[in-house]
């Protein structure tokens, strides 16, 4: 088998103090390294973040990775390819964003963006899940740190296994650092040592549905990575299905 090499999730609580005070980007730990072609809808977005194609010239993302809604010129994507610096990877820059209009920070709900790019990148999109979400294992993606203490930017794409944790046992795990999950809004998910990391926010969390994949979350903020009882926590894309897609359908 494979070594892996741990995913962490983009957004990461790196002391057991209030999340205002602690949060930071995210990558994966425990993982795999991808093949070329395995997630053609990946996205590495230029602030640090993940993402991944919703539409063909949009990308969704964790709303802690964007400074708001509106014109933005700023951001440069890039996807096509599993190695960050390959020649052939397909780029884009960003036109406009929308966020999530409850969004506060990352600890309260709300964690969802889109960024329309100028041009449609000619690559696969990620459908979105049904309003229960898919069953079984789960599938974390991305270009974050290897560990909760590395420095380094891994060049190289990155995915591991996790399962859904109980809505109840992951709240209860918060609640010893005085966060409080907001269970409608947020999922969580871990894996016996794999995780998402700095680096790794905003990237999807995937699953399979009827043979196909769909974004079940978004990497939004954990303590730590890979820590055994705290396990890394998601926007449930499920709950916003609705809100998602109209947006989408809008800077379509």
């Amino acid at each position: 088998m494979v070594r892996k090499v741990a995913l962490l999730v983009a957004a990461v609580l790196l002391t057991a103090t209030p999340a205002s005070a602690a949060m930071h980007l995210r990558g994966v730990v425990g993982g795999d390294v991808a093949g070329a072609g395995q997630f053609p809808w990946m996205v590495r977005l230029s602030m640090g973040c993940g993402g991944a194609l919703t539409a063909p010239r949009v990308v969704l993302t964790a709303g802690h990775c964007v400074t708001g809604t509106g014109k933005d010129e700023t951001i440069k994507a890039v996807a096509g390819v599993t190695r960050l610096g390959d020649p052939h990877a397909r780029t884009a820059h960003s036109v406009e964003v929308i966020r999530a209009t409850g969004f506060r920070d990352e600890t309260h709900g709300d964690d969802w963006a889109l960024v329309k790019l100028d041009h449609a990148l000619g690559l696969p999109t990620l459908g979105l899940p049904p309003a229960t979400g898919p069953a079984g294992p789960l599938t974390i993606i991305g270009w974050g740190q290897t560990s909760e203490h590395s420095t380094r930017q891994e060049k190289s794409l990155r995915y591991g296994t996790v399962r859904a944790v109980p809505d109840r046992t992951c709240a209860a795990a918060y609640r010893k650092i005085d966060i409080a999950l907001v269970p409608a809004e947020q999922l969580c998910a871990s894996g016996k040592g794999v995780d998402t990391c700095q680096g790794d926010s905003g990237g999807p969390l995937v699953g399979r549905s009827g043979g196909a994949w769909v974004q079940v979350g978004i990497v939004s903020w954990g303590l730590g990575c890979a820590r055994r009882d705290f396990p890394g926590v998601y926007t449930q894309v499920a709950t916003f299905r609705a809100d998602i897609s109209a947006a989408t359908r809008k800077l379509s």
